[in-house]
């Protein structure tokens, strides 16, 4: 029985969840872009309430797909509409290519103020929305983000690994006892 359940916790251990968090990208090519169908997307930026009061700094994103599907938003920001303020969301309507299930996002910023974005949440015809939590200060002249394209794949073979540990720790069990 002791066995059983040092399997049971080793399984469940193994099975913990990894927290994502963003980062830099080291070379980003915006000639890549795609121009395949034209697609409305509905994007949503959450300002952290630690960021600062206001930003003068240019904002831009970029999102898509595993395909290479890549939609480019430059200069989000608008000092004189208030765009990305301490504790407040911000809507952006934004036009591009079509993509398939989005599955990366990094933002650009440039500027002396800093920003702190919450989360950048992107709705799309094609695909399930998607929520990205930031949470983080964007570091200047840099795109920063999450890519999950490559994420998917290697979760599964995850997922599968731990399914085999767990079949493999039972036999053990039950041919011990």
């Amino acid at each position: 029985m002791k066995a059983f359940y040092f399997a049971f916790l080793f399984i469940i251990s193994a099975a913990e969840s990894i927290s994502l968090k963003p980062h830099a990208l080291d070379s980003f090519n915006l000639s890549l872009i795609q121009n395949v169908g034209s697609c409305s997307y509905q994007v949503i930026i959450s300002t952290s309430c630690s960021s600062p009061k206001y930003t003068r700094d240019a904002i831009s994103l970029s999102f898509g797909d595993a395909y290479g599907n890549q939609v480019y938003a430059p200069r989000l920001d608008d000092p004189s509409t208030k765009t990305f303020e301490r504790c407040s969301s911000d809507t952006f309507q934004i036009t591009g290519p079509c993509a398939y299930q989005i599955c990366y996002a990094y933002l650009y910023r440039t500027g002396p103020d800093g920003w702190k974005p919450e989360s950048v949440k992107i709705y799309a015809y094609n695909s399930y929305p998607v929520t990205f939590d930031y949470n983080v200060f964007i570091p200047r002249d840099t795109w920063y983000g999450f890519n999950l394209c490559q994420g998917a794949s290697s979760a599964y073979v995850g997922r599968v690994q731990v399914w085999f540990v767990f079949v493999f720790l039972l036999v053990v069990v039950a041919v011990i006892f």
